[in-house]
């Protein structure tokens, strides 16, 4: 028998649980040899990571009083959606669906499949090739954990809850070792000392075919390049607002969200930052593409960027290159787990106001949106088949922090248009935080148009194809 509403059966361990798994994927392990390679400064990298992290709290506890006002599934859809109306929250569901949340499901599995393949060599093999394309064991892999991981939850709320509190747990677990570890080790050297020597000097460095261009920046030739790369560590702590996804399923959710979303992200920008000090006391800053050790490669030019590998090797030797793959895939796994059970609410809730299909708007009997699992698990495994998911990411990046200041700036309409609505949690500093949070992240957006102006301008296109798939969805109902 079909149910008619989802269940209210997750506490505030859980959604801060979804929190932190959803945000920790493979970035940490992988974005600060972008980072060195930008800005060539120990000093500007952490400041980066610790930009990031209050711009995801700060962003995080003006959510919160979104969150208390409208505790139902859909989360961020449902906000923009009383601040702007339907259109621009259908634009927004429009670009999760197509490529922020199955693109980031698809990456976060080749990423879990790819590190996979560490222990099992086969996985590197082909199955078919016609002309251009080519379909392997890791994207056969990609896939299956996808549907597993759909199925799961088509299963029941609980399903996904364990799983995600388990590979959460281990995850930040391992994550504490490797920094705990990293620094007892690191710390009996001179490497962190010499990456703190001229701690400021910045310089982008430019690999041509094994020869380096290196450029000292300065003024706002180093803020524009700031702005730039900003972008890794905030992709890295994204997905934060999943938990607002899943709102129908929170007990007491005007006080958990708003709580899950602090402790999550507070949890997280810590770790990062603890996780990017030990790096800098294991491994060089700079280094050769050529070098043929990790030392010789430094964090620039770690193997494949692969940062987080090339640490744990100076830990543990040989066998730090197995744990840490290890590490990553039940990270992915785990991260994966939440990005899945969560996206699903979001296309539910725009099922049921005729903005997604008919039947996504249907409980199965285990009282979760079983199809709108399905319909997003399924174009999540077509986009590993593209093999242009990692484009799709780029395209979006600017979208998506678009949607954050729209979002964050629904805060001053409603506060202006509803001052009587109740609101059992209040934006932390407002109107200064939230206001702050616009303005930067106005301005990262203005930086990726000057440095990135191709996929800046692709990722507006995606927004933009939205508009007329929803006046198609419009007259369907009709």
């Amino acid at each position: 028998m079909e149910k008619n509403e989802l269940k209210r059966t997750l506490g505030l361990i859980d959604a801060t649980s979804l929190v932190a798994g959803s945000m920790i994927g493979s970035g940490i392990f992988l974005v600060t040899s972008a980072m060195a390679r930008d800005v060539g400064s120990a000093a500007w990298i952490l400041v980066l990571w610790l930009i990031t992290g209050l711009l995801t709290m700060s962003a995080a506890l003006s959510y919160g009083e979104l969150a208390g006002m409208m505790p139902n599934a859909g989360g961020q859809f449902v906000y923009i959606q009383r601040a702007y109306g339907k259109l621009i929250s259908f634009l927004y569901g429009w670009t999760v669906f197509t490529v922020i949340q199955t693109g980031v499901i698809a990456a976060v599995a080749v990423a879990f499949a790819n590190y996979t393949a560490v222990f099992f060599p086969v996985l590197e093999n082909n199955l078919l090739t016609i002309d251009t394309f080519v379909f392997t064991n890791k994207q056969l892999l990609a896939i299956g954990s996808i549907l597993l991981l759909t199925y799961i939850n088509t299963r029941g709320v609980q399903n996904g809850k364990f799983i995600q509190l388990v590979f959460t747990s281990a995850k930040l677990l391992a994550l504490f070792a490797l920094i705990i570890l990293g620094l007892y080790v690191g710390l009996q050297s001179e490497v962190l000392a010499q990456n703190f020597t001229n701690v400021w000097e910045a310089k982008k460095t430019i690999n041509h075919e094994g020869t380096l261009e290196i450029s000292l920046l300065s003024g706002v030739a180093l803020l524009g390049v700031m702005g730039a790369t900003i972008i890794n560590p905030l992709f890295s702590s994204d997905a934060w607002n999943n938990v607002t996804f899943i709102a129908g399923e929170i007990k007491d959710p005007k006080r958990n969200i708003p709580r899950s979303l602090f402790l999550g992200t507070l949890i997280v920008t810590i770790i990062y930052l603890l996780a990017n000090v030990a790096y800098l006391s294991l491994l060089p800053l700079n280094g050769s593409p050529d070098g043929t050790t990790v030392m010789e490669r430094g964090i620039m030019f770690a193997a494949e960027d692969r940062v987080g590998a090339a640490a744990a090797s100076v830990i543990m030797g040989n066998v730090g290159v197995l744990v840490m793959a290890g590490l990553i895939m039940v990270s992915t796994f785990g991260c994966n787990s939440g990005l899945i059970l969560s996206g699903g609410r979001l296309f539910y809730a725009m099922a049921q106001d005729g903005l997604f299909f008919k039947k996504a708007a249907e409980l199965n009997n285990k009282d979760v949106p079983a199809r709108a699992l399905w319909v997003q698990g399924i174009w999540a495994s077509v986009l590993c088949l593209t093999g242009k998911y990692g484009d799709l990411l780029t395209y979006a990046t600017f979208a998506s922090l678009l949607f954050y200041i729209l979002t964050i700036g629904g805060l001053f309409i409603l506060r202006k248009r509803e001052p009587n609505a109740e609101r059992p949690y209040k934006a932390f500093g407002y109107p200064f935080v939230p206001m702050i949070y616009m303005v930067i992240t106005a301005l990262i957006c203005f930086a990726l148009l000057i440095y990135d102006t191709r996929n800046t301008g692709l990722g507006l296109g995606i927004v933009a194809l939205g508009v007329p798939v929803y006046y198609l969805f419009l007259r369907k109902n009709e």
